[in-house]
């Protein structure tokens, strides 16, 4: 097990995954990159998939020089031809984790077709697109665990991501039908539904404002305990998932929301 500063070792070393091989999309930052990090420590070798090659190399670089195994493969989700390049590439996989995605701000009447378009191809197809390459090679092995990062938008809508909750909500429901369809193969698919996550793009955002503070509680204040979720929070829970103990796990939601959902 290499250190990782994110997840406590202790619990890292519950969940062996040496041997196995992982892909993890948009793992050039936040919490892919925290979800990969905390996989390599488990002793999975990685592919670090993201458009930002720079990150991406990063991540990988960071990896390595941890003790893991990481390797970087350049990948557009919304693109079918690129999806299937890197499958090519990266081979058999035991582990899936779709993390990439965008956003949207804005209601019905500030949302463009074309904006709806732009995140169901990233969000929605991505997912799609990777899951009909490497789940074959999973059912035929009768083994693999396929884990989707939703949202808390997901579950409950959000005001003015009139997008963002669709294409999430989508998320969910390709999940559970997935993992309907593909019961008793050994392969598991499930999804993730963060809350707001503390991730470096947010930590930005928040230096524009001129109480970074007041900021930062007014957009924590959705969630019933007063802070955002952290990426090695979601790290955790995407290990666990990976891992064998979490055999009898198959298409269910995982929220990590800090109690959002509790209040709708």
């Amino acid at each position: 097990m290499i250190e990782n500063p994110l997840v406590n070792p202790s619990f890292i070393s519950v969940f062996k995954l040496s041997g196995k091989a992982a892909l993890v999309t948009g793992a050039g930052s936040g919490i892919g990159e925290a979800i990969a990090k905390v996989l390599a420590s488990a002793g999975a070798s990685v592919f670090i998939a993201d458009l930002n090659e720079e990150g991406g190399r990063k991540t990988v670089s960071q990896i390595r020089k941890a003790g893991g195994c990481a390797d970087f493969s350049r990948i557009d989700v919304a693109d079918e031809a690129s999806c299937a390049a890197a499958a090519e590439a990266v081979g058999p996989l035991d582990i899936l984790v779709n993390n990439a995605g965008v956003g949207h701000v804005g209601n019905l009447l500030q949302t463009a077709a074309e904006d709806l378009d732009r995140l169901y191809r990233v969000n929605v197809r991505g997912i799609f697109h990777l899951c009909k390459l490497f789940l074959p090679g999973m059912l035929e092995r009768r083994s693999g665990s396929v884990i989707n990062l939703a949202s808390i938008g997901g579950v409950v809508a959000i005001r003015d991501r009139l997008a963002y909750t669709t294409s999430k909500f989508a998320v969910v429901g390709l999940t559970k039908a997935l993992a309907l369809d593909h019961s008793h193969t050994g392969v598991r698919i499930n999804c993730i539904c963060p809350g707001r996550v503390e991730t470096p793009f947010v930590q930005e955002r928040l230096q524009e404002y001129p109480d970074p503070e007041a900021a930062y509680r007014e957009m924590a204040s959705t969630q019933l305990n007063g802070r955002m979720v952290r990426p090695e929070e979601i790290a955790a829970a995407a290990l666990y998932l990976a891992s064998d103990e979490s055999s009898m796990v198959t298409g269910s939601t995982f929220l990590i929301d800090g109690g959002w959902s509790v209040g709708k």
